[in-house]
């Protein structure tokens, strides 16, 4: 049986072999060939040949052809911010000023929608006879914040009908890029919404449940299988999302996935994930990535409807080896515990010196982020603290703590941080994985300002 075929499988929950693996490696496949962020984004040659390396090293039963969550929005007209070491992220919002909703329909020849339509093809041909191509989409409710700014999660009170008309135009954008991977040989339709994860479960009701029960059945409909990507602290939403009727749900290290497999289970989905991106497979050594991933797969008791997978988009820094052995360790579980019989977790002693929140003289908001240069929910979690930052001008300082950085995983242990992203006043937390509002984030600050007051007399 094939790598391709066990994924499939694996998808529509049938008895599988083995676990399927799938490495999200996005832009991280450029490591393999020396091409940074950019070229990976837009080069047919180089993403083609990292993609090929990647099956040579990574020896993956499932692909991603391109994780790029801002293609759409950029042929819809927002400006983006391109980096050598991440995905780009949307720097402007063209619906900022005024919820109008938009009436172009994406074409297959607009901005880089041929390139990735020609990569497809090209990989599909190499290795697709044994591969599980999965060809990625931007979310509606990531794709309307791209194009409507943070002012998204204020309309959602004020203007609920004209956000739905917006998610709506969103989703037929979506099924329009569906035929089109479809048609290029893609195996797998991966909607990817991380933003879903910073909002509630009645908002995901009233706003996400009819357009992703449609986009679902359209692809069902179109004889393929579906996949729901999800990013943060999905949680409260992983039951809403099973029941849009995906084929299966990918969540990343924020969920518990043993428990959010019990839910897809009782909904006939498949799930897929999680090993961490950060500590372990960008800052962890080979033992570690080999020892987490046999834990991965000895939660799981009942493996049918899984796939081994990173939490997310995989870090460009990965070290090779690493994934190398979460690779090997996915494949031959068995020899992977024969080479850890010595195993020892490598001790963590870097130090980070914490603000003294006790004396602050105007408000410390800090934003804990995976990276805000490369996670959806983080960059609007950070653009919200930003924004603050404007409304209140000198009043209150603001800073992002990367959980990319050794230092900075340090200091989420240090807080106690147990999601991201997550928004601190004065060393509290004010919002977890939950991104606020203007007017919410507004209420917080002047509480702490408040609050300095009455220390200060």
């Amino acid at each position: 049986m094939t790598g391709k075929q066990i994924v499939l499988d694996a998808l529509l929950r049938k008895p599988t072999p083995r676990v399927p693996w799938v490495p999200f490696a996005g832009v991280h496949a450029g490591l393999l060939t020396g091409a940074d962020a950019i070229t990976m984004l837009q080069d047919e040659e180089q993403i083609v040949n990292a993609l090929l390396a990647v099956k040579r090293l990574y020896t993956p039963d499932g692909l991603p052809v391109l994780f790029d969550l801002q293609l759409e929005a950029e042929i819809l007209g927002c400006e983006l911010k391109w980096s050598a070491d991440t995905p780009p992220s949307v720097r402007t919002h063209p619906l900022a000023e005024e919820l109008v909703i938009p009436t172009k329909r994406i074409a297959k020849t607009d901005g880089r929608m041929g390139l990735a339509l020609s990569v497809m093809r090209r990989v599909k041909a190499e290795i697709g006879e044994d591969t599980a191509l999965f060809g990625l989409i931007c979310g509606p409710f990531t794709l309307a914040s791209h194009l409507r700014g943070n002012e998204l999660f204020m309309d959602m009170y004020d203007e609920p009908d004209l956000v739905q008309d917006l998610l709506a135009y969103c989703a037929d954008t979506a099924l329009d890029i569906a035929q089109y991977y479809l048609e290029a040989g893609c195996d797998v339709i991966a909607v990817v919404d991380p933003l879903v994860s910073q909002i509630s479960s009645d908002h995901f009701d009233e706003f996400l449940r009819a357009p992703y029960t449609r986009i679902f059945d359209k692809i069902r409909a179109f004889a393929s299988t579906s996949a729901f990507f999800v990013c943060g602290d999905a949680t409260r939403n992983i039951e809403g999302m099973c029941k849009t009727r995906p084929d299966a749900v990918f969540v990343d290290e924020n969920v518990d996935l043993p428990a959010a497999k019990h839910i897809c289970n009782a909904h006939g989905v498949a799930i897929g994930g999680n090993l961490p991106l950060t500590t372990v497979m960008l800052h962890g050594s080979q033992q570690d990535n080999m020892k987490t991933t046999l834990d991965l797969l000895d939660a799981i008791a009942d493996k049918t409807g899984f796939v081994l997978a990173p939490g997310c988009d995989m870090p460009y820094g990965v070290p090779i080896e690493n994934a190398i052995a979460a690779a090997l360790t996915a494949r031959e579980p068995d020899t992977a515990r024969q080479m850890l019989s010595n195993y020892v977790t490598a001790s963590d002693d870097t130090q980070v010196d914490l603000p003294d929140y006790q004396n602050l003289s105007k408000p410390l908001i800090e934003v804990f982020s995976l990276d805000s240069a490369s996670c959806a929910a983080c960059t609007y979690m950070m653009n919200a603290a930003e924004e603050a930052g404007k409304r209140f001008l000198n009043q209150i300082d603001v800073v992002e703590y990367k959980f990319t950085k050794k230092e900075n995983i340090r200091r989420c242990r240090q807080m106690g941080v147990e999601k991201l992203p997550s928004l601190y006043i004065n060393g509290k937390l004010a919002f977890s994985s939950l991104i606020p509002s203007p007017a919410q984030l507004d209420s917080a600050i002047n509480n702490a300002l408040d609050e300095l007051k009455g220390l200060s007399t």
